[in-house]
Parts: structure tokens; sequence; C-alpha cells
């Protein structure tokens, strides 16, 4: 008997409403809201992808803790940023490898928000170094990248994203046979879902099958840098 969504509507309309009321004093007039209709779903759904994701992608940690687990915060960083406004009107659920701390391993990521939803994996913006060894581990091996990149199962679920250079790296030709890949500065593949998949029985399965289906390219990027997948 399929188990009924940790997520309802109520968790978009909160972010929708969120996003139209971005401030602290209507933040703290709807706590209980977002207690009930998103933080306690959200860690329903990581607790429910804890046993199938230790089967499938055990280098993954999956941690249903109410902070500094794999539920990110929804309080914005605004240090930094001319936008002021106080929190994120998303969740987002970050799925690190155990190397993280120690390298910027290649990880996963589940999007949910009122416009867009998606599963994502790879490595976006990595350092410099892991950067490096994604481009040399490319150029010494193209064939197992093309075969990583290619399998016929990830390439139906996700589609490759992220930004590029304009112009070809150091040290790689402009002709090179891969400097489309080359070129990029993020190694992410995104698989789009909606809202109303999030609603499913089957929504912990689904995400399940997707991180599946990631594996070859996520083994790629993590032969490259040297960690287990």
């Amino acid at each position: 008997m399929a188990v009924a969504s940790p997520i309802s509507t109520g968790l978009f309309e909160f972010l929708d409403d969120l996003a139209r009321n971005n401030n602290r004093d209507w933040f703290a007039t709807n706590k209980e809201r977002y207690e009930r209709d998103l933080r306690k779903p959200v860690l329903d759904l990581i607790g429910q992808l804890e046993a199938p994701l230790r089967r499938s992608a055990p280098m993954l940690q999956v941690v249903a803790k109410r902070s500094g687990g794999s539920l990110m915060r929804i309080h914005r960083d605004t240090r930094f940023s001319k936008d002021k406004t106080p929190y994120k009107t998303n969740v987002g659920i970050s799925l690190r490898h155990q190397a993280d701390k120690d390298i910027h391993a290649p990880g996963a990521y589940v999007h949910l928000a009122y416009d867009e939803c998606f599963v994502a994996a790879g490595s976006w913006r990595p350092q410099r170094e892991t950067l490096a060894a994604i481009r040399h581990a490319i150029d010494q091996d193209p064939k197992a990248w093309r075969k990583a990149r290619d399998q016929r199962k990830f390439r139906s679920s996700f589609e490759i994203a992220g930004e590029s250079l304009k112009t070809s790296p150091r040290d790689y030709d402009k002709n090179h046979p891969e400097i489309i890949d080359l070129r990029r500065i993020d190694f992410i593949a995104v698989s789009p879902l909606t809202r109303d998949d999030f609603l499913q029985p089957d929504i912990v399965k689904r995400i399940v099958g997707l991180i599946r289906d990631v594996k070859p390219w996520m083994r790629f990027l993590c032969d490259a840098i040297d960690v287990p997948y």
C-alpha cells in the first residue's frame, strides 16, 4: 500500500505567501504555519529518503534534523547582497557527499518552490582544484566521459545545466573534441518536477529513482576527484 506524501499544498501556499510578504513580522505571525506546513513535512520526507538512499547512494548524507542536517536554512545570508529580504522562498534539501568537508565533492539537491521544483546532482561552482580535476579526467578519458554523460537512462531523466566559459579554459585547445564540456564551470544535471509530483504517494520512490539514474554522472565526477561513490 502506497504511503501518502508528507508534502501538502499547504507547503507551496506558504512559500507563495512568503514571496509576497518577505519580512520578519509576517514570518513571526506565521511561524506555526511554517512549522506545520513546511519544516515538519520536509523533515518527514528526508526521513523517508534515508533508508532507500543508504542502499542506492550510500556516500550521500541524508540527515533529518531541524538544523545542521539536509534541510537548508530558510534564512538568507544578506551580508553581501543588495537584496535584504530575510527569507528564501524555496525549500532546499542538500544531500552532501560524505567527503564534502574535506573536498568540494559532488552531491544531490532537491528543490521545492511555488514556481519550480527539481532534483539536481553534481558540482555547482566547484573549487578551482576540483574543476581542474574534472576537466583533466574528461581530457584523459573522453570515452568514459561520453559514456557517463550520454547514458540513456540518465539523459532520459536529466538535463545538463549550469554556466560555461565563453572561451576555452587555459591549457585546452579551442578545437578539443570535448571543448563544450571542458568550458563548463558547473557540472550539474537537473530533472524538472512539478508541485503535483511532490503531492503523490510515490514521491520518495521517484526521488530515489532519479538519484539512481544519475549514478553514471556522479560516479565519473567522484572518480575525477578520487572519492568513492
